[in-house]
Parts: C-alpha cells; sequence; structure tokens
C-alpha cells in the first residue's frame, strides 16, 4: 500500500472510531440519565386460610375488650359504653355476619360432603348460632342505663364471660383443625379462587380496605380503654 493511501486509510479508522464512541458513550449516557420509573406492584394474594386467620386476630383483641369491660362491672368501676357497644357492632358485622358466613357457605359445607370433621362442624355452626343470641343480648344492655342496674350488670358480665368461654377454643379449634384440613378438600385452582372471592366480598361490604379500616377501630377502642400499650401485658420477671 502507498504511504499516502495507508495514512488515508488511519485517519479514516481513527475518524469512524470516534463517531462510534462518541455515539455508543452518548447513548449510554441517556440512558443513565433517563428516569427509573417505579413497577406497580400485584396487590399480594391471600389464601383462604390466612384471610380467615387474620380475621381470627380481630376477634381476639375484640375478646381483650370484652374481658376488659366484663372485669370493670365485676368491679363496679366505670368503662365507656360507646366502646362496649362499637365492639359488640364489630362482632355484629364483620364477625358474624361476614366472617362466619364464609365459612358456613364455604366450608362447612365441603367438610359434610367429605365426610370428614363432620362433629366438629356441627358443635361449630352451633356455636355461631350461640354467639348471635349473645351478642344481642349484649347490644340491648350495652347503654348508659346498665351501669345503674346490678341486676343488668351482672347479666351482661354473664353473657360476656359466656361468649369469650365459647369462642377462644372456638377460634382456636377452626385454627388448628379445621382451616388446615381444608386445604386438603379443594384443588389448588379451587382453593386460589375461593381466596378471590373472599376478598371481592370483604370489598364489597367494607372497602377496599376494610380489614385495615376494622383493625384502626379495634385499635381506638383498645386506647379508649387503656389497653393499648402492648408492653403493658408483659410479666415482671422477679
Amino acid at each position: 500500500m502507498r504511504p499516502k493511501a495507508a495514512e488515508n486509510r488511519r485517519a479514516f479508522i481513527k475518524w469512524s472510531s470516534v463517531i462510534v464512541g462518541g455515539t455508543i458513550v452518548g447513548s449510554s449516557m441517556r440512558v443513565r440519565a433517563m428516569p427509573i420509573r417505579s413497577v406497580p406492584q400485584e396487590e399480594e394474594e391471600v389464601s383462604p386460610s390466612e384471610d380467615l386467620m387474620r380475621e381470627h386476630g380481630l376477634l381476639k383483641r375484640i375478646l381483650l375488650i370484652y374481658s376488659e369491660i366484663g372485669e370493670r362491672l365485676r368491679t363496679r368501676r366505670d368503662f365507656p359504653t360507646k366502646t362496649l357497644a362499637e365492639s359488640v357492632d364489630i362482632i355484629r358485622t364483620f364477625i358474624e355476619d361476614y366472617h362466619e358466613k364464609l365459612e358456613e357457605t364455604y366450608l362447612f359445607p365441603r367438610f359434610k360432603k367429605a365426610g370428614k370433621l363432620v362433629g366438629l362442624v356441627e358443635v361449630l355452626a352451633t356455636q355461631h348460632h350461640q354467639g348471635r343470641i349473645l351478642t344481642d343480648k349484649m347490644r340491648q344492655l350495652a347503654t348508659e342505663a346498665v351501669k345503674k342496674s346490678k341486676s343488668d350488670s351482672k347479666k351482661l358480665t354473664r353473657y360476656i364471660d359466656a361468649f369469650i368461654r365459647m369462642y377462644s377454643p372456638h377460634e382456636a379449634r377452626e385454627d388448628t383443625v379445621l382451616f388446615p384440613a381444608f386445604r386438603s378438600l379443594v384443588t389448588r385452582t379451587e382453593y386460589d379462587a375461593l381466596g378471590e372471592d373472599f376478598e371481592r366480598k370483604e370489598h364489597e361490604l367494607f372497602g377496599s380496605d376494610g380489614f385495615e379500616m376494622m383493625v384502626d377501630r379495634v385499635a381506638g377502642l383498645e386506647k379508649a380503654l387503656g389497653i393499648d400499650d402492648l408492653s403493658a401485658f408483659t410479666p415482671k420477671a422477679g
């Protein structure tokens, strides 16, 4: 190759490298400069059993409220009757008319059809019925007038104690026996579909954040009674 031609060729290659390199670098810089858009996160799926068990957690917190009010009734100490009335209302609307209806509609019939845990299911259904009777009686007495009547105070205390005594083992048996066994009665597809059905029903009745709203309401009731500090339940060593 002639000297002049070789020199021109080297110059062309150098010029091309600069252009190509500059394009690549420029493109890289533009890519880095582009804002990173957050990817929308899908709402986390909640299984039917998990859904029912977290609602049991809400019920447990109401039982603690009932226990505190029952103790104040026994010792003739004051308590806000509005707190009792709202607690009873949550039991009626969220636990009995929603949570228990899910169990009675979607779980109990499947156990009976499969011939599994039929005796347990029958007891649970009976307790649902008895719980509603107790709730009706407590609703009638959840007024300021109950504080002035020893007779009504004793009745209310008895109803509260009966409700706690029944529902503590009731929900424990469902969490440890019924719900784990339910998974074996349905296919994976059916199980997932039930989770969606439960969520849709909850949203229809209580809004898109129905469970969270109920938790906030219960937290407010705990605060009204002065039992919202979890550390206060820790026993002192000694």
